[in-house]
């Protein structure tokens, strides 16, 4: 018997040549050579599980990192669609308290014109008030000035007609 102690690839090229030494010690009666062959295959069939396993291994943990992934942006997409909310809130509750602000202007404004307003009529018609009472003073005064010229009239004919009264 020869020793076949030489080491071989694994995985498939290592079942092939497992099947190839397993076949060629059948066939040639070297019951160590088939037997290394057929080990050699088994080890070979294990190595290409194991790097099965390990990959379907590698394929779990890439998935469940995606999965953390995916929940991670979950988390940060309803964190975010809060704080927008909030900010619209924010802003709603800003708009509605300078629209307030904008309806107390303007009925202080109106309010003031309103007063400004009443303060002019007043004063027009103090001043229409005062130009009547003037007018009517006016008035008053020529009628005194013409009753005064015709009571002097009415002397000076009465002295013309009764010198000594």
């Amino acid at each position: 018997m020869t020793d076949h102690t030489e080491s071989t690839a694994g995985g498939l090229l290592g079942k092939v040549a497992g099947k190839v030494k397993a076949a060629l010690g059948s066939t040639v009666g070297d019951d160590q050579l088939a037997r290394e062959g057929r080990l050699q295959e088994s080890s070979a069939d294990a190595e290409i599980e194991a790097r099965r396993q390990e990959a379907e291994a590698e394929q779990r943990r890439r998935e469940a990192e995606l999965e953390t992934a995916k929940d991670e942006l979950e988390t940060e997409r309803a964190r975010l669609q809060t704080e927008v909310a909030a900010e619209r809130q924010h802003d709603a509750a800003e708009e509605e308290r300078r629209r307030s602000e904008q309806e107390a202007e303007a009925r202080a404004r109106r309010q003031e014109d309103a007063a400004d307003a009443a303060r002019r009529a007043q004063e027009q018609a103090a001043e229409t008030a005062e130009e009547r009472a003037t007018r009517q003073r006016l008035e008053a005064a020529g009628e005194v000035a013409r009753l005064e010229q015709e009571a002097r009239r009415a002397e000076a004919t009465a002295n013309v007609i009764d010198p000594e009264a």
